[in-house]
């Protein structure tokens, strides 16, 4: 397409969206909703994931070897621990620092109290062990299940509650998302393909002037390609902009005023947030302005 023709589509284009002001920001102010919805759901997703990813750290599986195991068996164990797919980090803990951390736990570390009970004999002798962490804690069960069949391996301890309690919040909260942003979607490209059919029937007669005296169906149908293009860029713009002043303000706010959640939460910066969502907001914009008005152009320019 010439540049004068480009020219020429998107002025038309603009147009359009003058002569049909109220539908046009109608068409905009539903997509705003709608991404800006999209915003919100994926900044409290992604600072889920982060937490999620911290917390996975913080969850160990504890690998107990056989009574009387030796110490090159213990080194293979770990080889073998190694080796597999969704190991993050594993650390060896001998019974003697098991003990200790025991103690420190369940007796605020009172050593004469606990030898007086205990004596000198330390009761965690059979259980050095490894402290492994995983990169994916969804994928628990199978590690579980990888680490019980090495050789050497007595019994694996695991938090296996939480770690299905943390991925199915996640789970649950991306269908969630995902279903109330695909229905505004539609709603989106509802009004912006009524927007575009009442363009055409405005200049149905011009349209046809067009087709009779050669205008190919590209160049009529540009101008409301651009049309669908403009309200879905205009309105993932505008809510990208609210979201970054609110994401900013809420996080502030509540790191500010409310220490529980600031202790347990350590929420990302607003630049990790926008570099994945404004690119995806603006494709997302572009893309149901763009196919709602191909599809409407499709129906009704048969002229």
């Amino acid at each position: 397409m010439k540049i004068n023709t480009l020219g020429y589509c998107i002025k038309q284009g603009i147009k359009n969206i003058q002569r049909n002001l109220l539908f046009s920001l109608a068409s905009v102010g539903t997509m705003v909703a709608c991404l800006f919805l999209f915003g919100i759901f994926y900044s409290i997703i992604l600072n889920l994931d982060h937490e999620v990813d911290d917390i996975q750290k913080t969850l160990t599986i504890s690998v107990f070897f056989d009574e009387g195991i030796g110490e090159e068996q213990i080194a293979q164990i770990g080889n073998e621990i190694k080796k597999l797919e969704n190991i993050d980090a594993y650390k060896f803990i001998s019974a003697d620092v098991a003990w200790k951390g025991y103690v420190d736990d369940v007796y605020n570390g009172d050593e004469e109290y606990v030898k007086s009970v205990f004596g000198e004999d330390n009761p965690l002798e059979n259980s050095s062990s490894y402290e492994v962490t995983l990169k994916d804690v969804s994928r628990q069960e199978i590690s579980v299940k990888q680490l019980e069949d090495i050789q050497g391996v007595r019994k694996v301890n695991s938090s296996d509650g939480t770690a299905k309690s943390l991925s199915a919040i996640i789970t649950l909260l991306g269908y969630v998302s995902a279903g109330i942003i695909a229905i505004l979607l539609l709603v989106s490209m509802f009004l912006i393909s009524n927007t575009i059919t009442i363009g055409i029937s405005v200049r149905k007669e011009e349209i046809a002037i067009m087709k009779l005296i050669g205008a190919k169906d590209i160049f009529v149908r540009a101008p409301f390609l651009v049309e669908g293009v403009l309200i879905g860029l205009i309105g993932s713009i505008i809510p990208l902009v609210i979201m970054y002043f609110v994401y900013t303000a809420m996080t502030s706010y509540l790191t500010e005023h409310f220490s529980l959640i600031a202790n347990m939460i350590q929420f990302i910066s607003v630049k990790q947030v926008f570099i994945g969502l404004a690119p995806i907001s603006i494709l997302m914009g572009i893309g149901v302005g763009f196919f709602g008005s191909l599809l409407t152009t499709r129906k009704h320019l048969k002229v």
